[in-house]
């Protein structure tokens, strides 16, 4: 592979903000966006807009036409080398006559990877890694599910100053101000899933939809972890709510299993909690925020699942022994064995401070 030329930052850069137009629509598949450029002019560009659609660069290169011809390609992700859903992008790029190929990421696919190399033994120039950290985390979820097989899992929760998720009676609502809260639903737009326990069902009653955001693609799918179906109660939000589809998972089915499949719930039976998050990766749910409630993340964090923190914290106290814990489980004996987190990041909304960390 070659070192990039002066220009390649600048034309990669608009090649991922392309990218990020996929945000809540490409899963399963990557977020990926590309551009052709000649002599310093911008002839084509393309993002990968729906699975089983046209890739990135498929796009970009009819966008371009004919021109396309001697220049070259900017994509955020390494051209796929085998026919999937879609041809093989090597071949629209080798059929178009492209010099050369600019890639941020490599595909970490092993059924689609080696693209750059199938070109350069072609004769096509092939330049690799440019901006590759910004473009691997556009789709770090995505290869989270190929490396590991499961969904990618964040964990959100609105806390006090002591680290409190509720009241000893259990209420929450509301912890944190208006901007926290308006900034949860734009997470929520670019999930795949939204995931409660049957606490937060029973105590909070939420709609989980996506409601003071702009939303992309397919609502996110509403998902709650129980030991057994909840009571069916018409109360419940998300048998009201029609804007997404529900599912609930369950240990253990139980007279009431029934009573939420009529009413439009898929009822899943599961061995245990990764299961869960290995069959929604294989259903396309590969970015998923679990948002509760503190049994949930203890049950998370102890079995080593949780990937990020999204940990929104406002500026008040509410005490008490008997008050719903962040982590409400045993936790770690020895701080030698606390959880250490990387990639810490702060911003402040409104009064309240989010703060967001990789958990491994």
């Amino acid at each position: 592979m070659l070192e990039p030329h002066e220009d390649d930052v600048r034309w990669m850069r608009q090649a991922l903000a392309l990218a990020k137009q996929g945000i809540g629509t490409t899963h399963p598949n990557p977020r990926v966006g590309a551009v052709v450029v000649k002599d310093g002019v911008l002839l084509g560009e393309g993002w990968h807009r729906c699975a089983g659609e046209p890739h990135a660069e498929v796009h970009a290169l009819a966008d371009a036409g004919a021109q396309a011809r001697g220049a070259t390609i900017y994509v955020t992700l390494e051209p796929c080398s085998a026919t999937g859903r879609t041809p093989a992008c090597t071949q629209a790029i080798m059929q178009a006559g492209i010099a050369r190929v600019v890639f941020a990421s490599s595909d970490v696919n092993p059924q689609m990877a080696a693209g750059g190399a199938y070109l350069q033994q072609r004769g096509v120039e092939v330049c690799a890694g440019v901006l590759a950290d910004e473009a691997d985390a556009l789709n770090r979820a995505f290869f989270h599910y190929i490396r590991h097989g499961r969904a990618w899992i964040a964990l959100k929760a609105a806390i006090s100053l002591d680290g409190k998720l509720a009241t000893r009676t259990h209420d929450s609502q509301w912890i944190t101000g208006a901007e926290a809260r308006q900034h949860v639903h734009q997470m929520r737009a670019q999930s795949d899933a939204i995931v409660v326990g049957a606490g937060t069902l029973r105590d909070d009653n939420p709609s989980l939809t996506v409601r003071d955001a702009p939303l992309r693609g397919t609502p996110p799918l509403r998902v709650v972890l129980a030991r057994t179906t909840p009571e069916c109660l018409a109360h419940y939000q998300l048998l009201n709510t029609q804007e997404a589809a529900s599912r609930i998972y369950v240990y253990q089915h139980n007279e009431h299993s029934a009573a939420w499949q009529d009413a439009g719930v898929e009822v899943m039976q599961v061995d245990d909690l990764k299961a869960v998050f290995q069959h929604l990766a294989e259903d396309g749910c590969l970015q998923v925020m679990v948002e509760g409630g503190g049994q949930i993340h203890a049950a998370l964090l102890e079995h080593d699942l949780a990937d990020e923190l999204l940990l929104y914290q406002a500026p008040v106290l509410i005490g008490g022994v008997d008050a719903v814990n962040l982590w409400h489980g045993r936790g770690v004996a020895m701080m030698s064995d606390a959880l250490r987190f990387k990639d810490v990041q702060r911003q402040m909304l409104g009064q309240d401070c989010l703060i967001r960390a990789d958990i491994h």
